[in-house]
């Protein structure tokens, strides 16, 4: 295997979706749990505090607690219920978008607020006597309920933008421009040093998939380099982030590099622990599923059935933006370097090549007869074009040539081909083009 022409440092990852999730209910469980302990334990408290607080008397006081946990309760069906109705909005743009972007896990965290309110008041309702009133919990309740609504009404304002089209575009690829700095940093690609050492080929031990079939979705990079750096190997996967593993497929090959130890089962189950599976792509790793969602919300949005190319052109804002900075950072397969410069891992990745066809092809093929749709394309092939180094440009040409051909065949009417025939950055209606270019 001839070493590829990339290399770079490992870089730790910024918690995996699964993560946050369980961080989100975790914190969610918390909050239920503390108001429960805080409506037994504040009023309790109190009884040894100078009298402070609102006041109430008590039937008053029973009957502001019993409101607030009957509302607290409320709204948080009300919250599932529009949750509910989110997600279905979402799933028709794409089944995907849901589980990828992880809007909703602080929803999770709301929801344990709401609880966790609803709770302190009734056990606090519990402990109003009518010799002995807990002004300070009472007041602490409805402090609360102004902490809650403000927290809601912040998030329905964020969810108003996050499920229109241009919404969940823009979500989709800010994941997108974090996994591309992450995994494709900016600068010139960096030689992988020489690796003669492969006499070692024979001791190659592979990396199997212990669980059952799943997809990868990402690996440990500084753990996996310190443990080829501990004992001498060399890493070198044979799949790629996202792609689908069955059960006992092997991931990898571990090999002893120079004056490295023997690699046992042992030390290639260590190197099988730095890999983390799931049930579906994300984007944390993988920059291709990324374009992957966003060509998903533009060709849905072109079906007939739906019929919506603003919300096409707008998913092509965002691949525009993706496609320019990748267009002069080093791609493809690649190598991650130890603290020596020596090549430890190797994995493989997506091309530009590949990045181009999977960002655009299938929005060319479904919207080649919208005008609108082809005008922007027009604009964001000449843009990503006029900002790719010279060897990236053919791939560019290739598809400008075949908009050419689909819209030309799509679009016989010779208004509606005049018309296609004009790059707009807003698809139809914006200004002529300005020629501007990316530095």
């Amino acid at each position: 295997m001839t070493p590829p022409a990339r290399a770079r440092a490992p870089r730790r990852s910024r918690g995996s979706h699964r993560a946050r999730n369980a961080r989100s209910r975790g914190a969610a469980v918390l909050l239920v749990v503390l108001g429960a302990f805080l409506g037994w334990a504040v009023p309790r408290w109190e009884r040894h505090l100078p009298s402070a607080g609102l006041g109430f008397d008590a039937s008053t006081a029973q009957a502001t607690l019993a409101a607030i946990a009957g509302g607290m309760i409320t709204l948080a069906g009300f919250i599932v219920t529009a949750i509910t109705l989110v997600i279905q909005t979402v799933q028709s743009m794409s089944p995907r978008l849901v589980s990828a972007l992880g809007h909703f896990s602080r929803y999770l965290v709301l929801f344990g607020l709401l609880i966790g309110t609803a709770l302190y008041a009734l056990v606090a309702l519990s402990q109003v006597q009518n010799d002995l009133v807990p002004r300070g919990s009472v007041t602490l309740a409805v402090g609360l309920v102004l902490v809650d609504s403000v927290v809601v009404l912040r998030l329905l304002a964020s969810l108003r933008h996050a499920v229109t089209g241009g919404g969940l575009s823009r979500g989709v690829a800010e994941r997108l421009r974090t996994a591309i700095d992450r995994t494709y940093p900016p600068g010139p690609a960096v030689p992988v040093p020489p690796t003669a050492d492969d006499v070692h080929r024979g001791d190659r031990v592979p990396v199997v998939h212990g669980g059952g079939p799943a997809v990868l979705l990402s690996v440990d990079e500084p753990r996996l380099v310190r443990l080829a750096a501990r004992h001498g190997l060399r890493i070198r996967f044979v799949r790629a982030i996202g792609d689908f593993a069955g059960a006992g497929a092997t991931i990898a090959s571990v090999e002893p590099v120079g004056g490295g130890g023997g690699v046992d089962v042992r030390r290639a189950a260590r190197v099988a622990a730095c890999v983390r599976y799931g049930p579906s792509r994300t984007v944390e790793q993988d920059a291709a599923y990324g374009f992957r969602l966003l060509a998903d919300i533009a060709i849905r949005a072109l079906s007939p059935a739906v019929n919506d190319p603003t919300t096409a052109v707008q998913a092509l804002d965002q691949i525009e933006d993706a496609l320019l900075r990748l267009t002069r950072r080093p791609l493809g397969d690649a190598w991650l370097l130890d603290g020596s410069g020596t090549p430890r891992v190797s994995y493989p990745a997506p091309g530009w090549a590949d990045f181009v066809s999977l960002a655009l092809d299938e929005t060319l093929l479904y919207g080649s007869s919208n005008p609108q749709v082809v005008r922007r394309l027009r604009a964001l092939l000449e843009r990503v074009t006029a900002a790719a180094p010279q060897s990236r440009r053919p791939e560019l040409a290739r598809r400008t040539a075949a908009l050419d051909r689909l819209s030309a065949t799509a679009l016989s009417d010779p208004l509606l081909s005049a018309v296609a025939d004009v790059p707009d950055h807003q698809g139809l209606g914006g200004s002529a083009p300005r020629g501007d270019s990316p530095g």
